[in-house]
């Protein structure tokens, strides 16, 4: 069986952008590295959730790596948790959060704080949060965990009974589907009041808490000495938190080892992916926080004998996306190239079975997830003629339109084939759901 090297490049799908005479962002990049993957390789089109959903990280990620959300999900909370090595036990509440900057009333001035809040600020402001907020909506405790930049997870324990996740969010940049978390095609300016979605006891109480939450850590965050200095050095304040995505359980999970035969280990560095690698019975390949795309390259190379291969997440295009900039968006795409695919493919032995896609499109017209299907390239089992890596290759490869649950299936396929001609072109429907 050959290795698999599984990559995801966060968001970086995109739409045509007139500044770039109508071409996205992966089709404008010089990628010479990723190009002979595609000309060496079979290409398709990713729909990672469904048609029309614009999924959030967690919920396409699951998908990506086999498990259906809807019948997997556990709401991003609970795996943020797990990732950042909160407790978490049924009927307790965990919800992400989001450092953000709030003007006067419940305006939102930047959900992320201009991006640039250090870990380490937002360590000293969850700190505070953390010594000075007591609840009072009902008998409970909380734990707020800063984990990288303004993102940052809440978890409320109650002290008898459980708490229900049947809430709404108070991030407006978000929405519930189906339990799904998924991005407003328009996000709202305001934080939102928090709002039960059913009529029991615990969902009032959910919503009870996580409002008094708010408010109380919004009175902490507005008069901290961090605030003060940001303010003084020109910086926006991280004043407010908006949380998302609650969950109160964990469902139960087949470990991915089993339920495909193969063992993946995850090099990951969001918490979202970490919790999800646990989740799932992943081993998590440590990579130093920062660590440039030259690092990652090595410490695959380094971890990949150990295992069946490897599933990397990089989130270099996602942020500019996020930010409505194809200039940056366009230069982590080359960066990516240049430092992590060009040391992997000059080292790498040629037995390998490499696959590239995306959790789910960031165009940088819309700032936010979309629901457009991604790029797929899989190298390693034949060849269908594309010459790059780019969306529109993609929608002519053989592959054809995969669904998210199809592709790690079909990857395990290609991957134990033998001969010359490979799997059939049609992906294996998801196992179990």
């Amino acid at each position: 069986m050959k290795k698999i090297l599984y990559v995801i490049l966060d968001g970086v799908g995109d739409r045509p952008i007139a500044a770039l005479d109508g071409q996205t962002p992966l089709a404008a990049a010089r990628t010479p590295n990723l190009d002979r993957l595609a000309r060496e390789g079979r290409m398709g089109l990713v729909q990672t959730v469904g048609p029309g959903i614009a999924p959030e990280s967690d919920v396409a990620v699951l998908a990506m790596l086999g498990y259906d959300p809807r019948i997997y999900h556990a709401g991003r909370g609970p795996l943020e948790a797990l990732g950042a090595g909160l407790p978490f036990r049924e009927g307790d509440l965990a919800l992400r959060g989001n450092f953000a900057t709030l003007g006067a009333g419940r305006r939102i001035v930047d959900r992320r704080v201009g991006r640039n809040l250090t870990s380490q600020e937002a360590q000293q402001l969850a700190e505070a949060v953390n010594s000075q907020v007591r609840l009072a909506a009902a008998a409970a405790s909380f734990a707020l965990r800063a984990t990288v930049g303004h993102r940052c997870v809440v978890v409320f324990y109650p002290k008898e009974g459980k708490l229900s996740a049947s809430i709404t969010n108070t991030d407006p940049a978000y929405a519930r589907v189906g339990g799904l978390g998924v991005a407003r095609a328009v996000a709202g300016t305001e934080v939102e009041e928090c709002r039960p979605l059913d009529d029991s006891p615990e969902a009032w109480v959910a919503a009870e808490l996580v409002n008094e939450f708010t408010r109380k850590a919004q009175e902490v965050l507005e008069e901290h000495e961090v605030n003060a200095r940001r303010r003084a050095a020109g910086s926006l304040p991280a004043n407010g938190i908006l949380v998302r995505d609650a969950g109160d359980h964990l469902p139960a999970v087949p470990p991915l080892a089993q339920r495909f035969g193969v063992r993946l280990a995850c090099v990951v560095e969001m918490p979202v992916e970490r919790g999800i690698a646990r989740y799932l019975g992943m081993d998590i390949v440590e990579i130093a926080p920062g660590a440039g795309y030259r690092a990652w390259a090595a410490r695959a190379l380094e971890a990949i004998d150990a295992y069946d291969g490897l599933y990397l997440h990089l989130k270099g295009p996602d942020e500019p996306g996020h930010d409505g900039d194809w200039e940056r968006k366009l230069a982590s795409i080359e960066q990516i190239d240049a430092e992590f695919f060009g040391p992997l493919q000059a080292a790498a032995p040629q037995e390998w079975l490499w696959a590239v896609t995306a959790d789910h499109a960031t165009p940088c017209e819309v700032r936010g997830h979309s629901a457009d299907p991604v790029p797929l390239l899989v190298a390693g089992s034949g060849s269908d003629g594309r010459a790059r890596f780019t969306e529109a290759e993609a929608a002519g490869g053989t592959l054809g339109m995969l669904q998210g649950t199809q592709v790690l299936p079909l990857l395990v396929e290609m991957a134990s084939a033998v001969g010359p001609g490979g799997p059939a072109q049609t992906a294996p429907a998801d196992p179990g759901g």
